[in-house]
């Protein structure tokens, strides 16, 4: 029993809800128009606050917080100091990694270390 996981995580990563950069020039009203021909497609960006892993610092998650020129900003889920990482290795957070993070937090909530 021990060293074996009697039931181990099938889970995929779940689809968070995404919101599209406007890639096209603004009309007066705000809306982005349609990009130029050969245009590539605006790059997905995260809702502020989702939660997401990065793959390159051994599957870290953290909270998305913003852009950050070529980089988005993460910060850990219980508080601490930012770091930035390219969206190549950035993935959603599956559901376990997120009950994970939040559970940490509350634990050192619990013991007064975060507010």
């Amino acid at each position: 029993m021990y060293g074996e996981n009697a039931s181990p995580n099938a889970e995929q990563p779940p689809e968070q809800p995404l919101r599209e950069q406007p890639t096209g020039p603004a009309d007066p009203a705000g809306l982005a128009l349609p990009a130029a021909p050969g245009v590539p497609p605006a790059q997905v960006v995260p809702a502020r606050g989702a939660l997401l892993v990065d793959t390159s610092r051994g599957d870290r998650v953290g909270e998305f917080r913003g852009v950050a020129g070529p980089y988005w900003s993460l910060r850990p889920v219980g508080g601490g100091r930012e770091w930035e990482v390219e969206p190549r290795f950035v993935r959603p957070a599956l559901l376990m990694e997120q009950l994970r993070a939040r559970t940490a937090r509350l634990n050192a909530r619990s013991r007064g270390e975060v507010l």
